[in-house]
């Protein structure tokens, strides 16, 4: 194979090994992590494609194992990754089509997979000046809404995404799936609500909530004169009291049909955009 000169194929650490059984141990480590249980004891989540491994590896995630399936073989992107995986001392595993079916329960599997460390920003490390925006999301438990969330704070160029209280697992498969590789870009906390609002007293932005009680329309807050934390509630309950007593505002998004409200991930795309428009707006650049 190339790519692999000189190195050993023993299976441990810095190595390739070859698996075509199901019952390989380390097949097994790599299946368990389905389970948060399983996530939260080896630090670890899968990520899966070619894409995904590259974006996490140039950011500097530590990956533990690279998994690929025997038909890339030959293919010089996927060579390139299993050797840079090599040389972090990740195991690679060239796997069978069966074995790779089986760790991601999908008939047509990605051919590269990734098992990659957890990160997590510590909440006394977040600070926001300028114009930054982080968003803070309070008990959301849609892995599609989660990842979707982090894919747009991504996209509009948002510091970070807050956790707070109890959320789905950014690291399930599912959620990374969404974020399509902005998992790897995008700072992610978790709090506790009380842990939240003692943060939020020492904060000195802008606190925005969205709530379906909300007085004041989205778009008429100028919200580009400092930082920005946007607080979305959770899908089915929206913002509990205690949270919304601490937003500065609370934000109204006008609706005209008959739908009552919106998709969480829908609504945050919703705020982050108005939010990054009126700082273009403050930085002279006209609004599209």
């Amino acid at each position: 194979m190339s790519g692999y000169a000189g190195v050993p194929r023993t299976g441990a650490p810095g190595q390739v090994k070859e698996v075509t059984s199901l019952a390989n141990p380390v097949i097994k480590d790599i299946k368990s992590l389905a389970l948060k249980k399983f996530r939260d004891q080896q630090n670890a989540f899968l990520a899966e494609g070619l894409k995904l491994v590259i974006d996490a590896l140039d950011l500097g995630w530590t990956i533990k194992t690279l998994v690929f399936a025997k038909s890339a073989l030959g293919n010089p992107l996927v060579e390139k990754v299993a050797a840079r995986s090599v040389a972090a001392g990740a195991l690679v595993l060239e796997v069978s089509e069966k074995v790779l079916t089986s760790v991601t329960r999908k008939d047509n599997p990605q051919t590269v997979l990734g098992v990659f460390e957890q990160k997590l920003t510590a909440l006394r490390d977040v600070r926001l000046s300028g114009s930054d925006v982080w968003v803070a999301l309070d008990r959301i438990r849609d892995p599609g809404n989660l990842g979707t969330v982090i894919r747009t704070a991504d996209a509009v160029g948002a510091k970070g995404v807050l956790l707070v209280g109890d959320c789905v697992d950014p690291f399930a498969l599912e959620t990374v799936r969404a974020t399509m590789g902005s998992i790897f870009a995008v700072p992610l906390v978790k709090a506790t609500p009380d842990a939240f609002l003692a943060w939020r007293k020492e904060f000195k932005g802008l606190v925005a909530g969205t709530h379906l009680k909300g007085a004041v329309d989205y778009r008429s807050v100028r919200f580009a004169d400092k930082p920005v934390v946007l607080l979305m509630g959770n899908e089915s309950q929206g913002l509990p009291e205690p949270l919304a007593e601490r937003c500065d505002v609370l934000l109204r998004i006008p609706q005209a049909g008959r739908a009552d409200s919106l998709n969480l991930a829908v609504a945050t795309g919703i705020m982050l955009y108005e939010v990054r428009r009126s700082a273009l707006i403050l930085d002279g650049v006209p609004a599209a």
